[in-house]
């Protein structure tokens, strides 16, 4: 497959998107104070990093397979931490964190339902959609965080 000048430009984009959200994840997991949230935001790492191995696989000339997997963010199901009793301080800064990353999968999912018309191989379209949903299932697994913690 050889992509056309617009469309390179276009995953190029979108890889430095994901880039910028593995370090995103990496930095939070090192700030957050809750254990589960760190968990949470190394998870969320990985799941980028594979986001971007998939857009250099595509910027190589191939396209990966994918699952269109919907289910991550059904599934997640978060144990609380904070109480009444919790440091307000260590919330009020995972809260910060969590709120954060979700503006940013907000973004990054948006991104992906326009650029992926960009594009008129059907399997690079359909790539780019399930990643878009898994971008949507990262940020409905950190909401579910923030409710059972309180912070929604």
């Amino acid at each position: 497959m050889v992509l056309t000048e617009k469309e390179m430009a276009t995953i190029e984009d979108l890889h430095t998107q994901e880039l910028s959200c593995v370090e995103k994840y990496k930095r939070y997991g090192q700030e957050a104070k809750d254990p589960v949230l760190r968990d949470l935001f190394a998870d969320l790492e990985k799941k980028e990093q594979k986001h971007v191995e998939s857009l250099e696989q595509v910027m190589k000339g191939s396209v990966p397979s994918c699952n269109v997997n919907d289910r991550d963010g059904k599934m997640y199901e978060p144990k609380a931490t904070y109480d009444s009793m919790t440091n307000p301080e260590d919330k009020k800064n995972d809260n910060f964190l969590a709120t954060d990353s979700i503006g940013s999968e907000k973004m990054v999912s948006g991104t992906y339902n326009t650029d992926v018309f960009a594009f008129g191989d059907s399997d690079v379209r359909k790539l780019l959609a399930d990643i878009q949903v898994e971008e949507q299932n990262h940020a409905e697994m950190l909401y579910k965080y923030k409710t059972v913690n309180g912070m929604a």
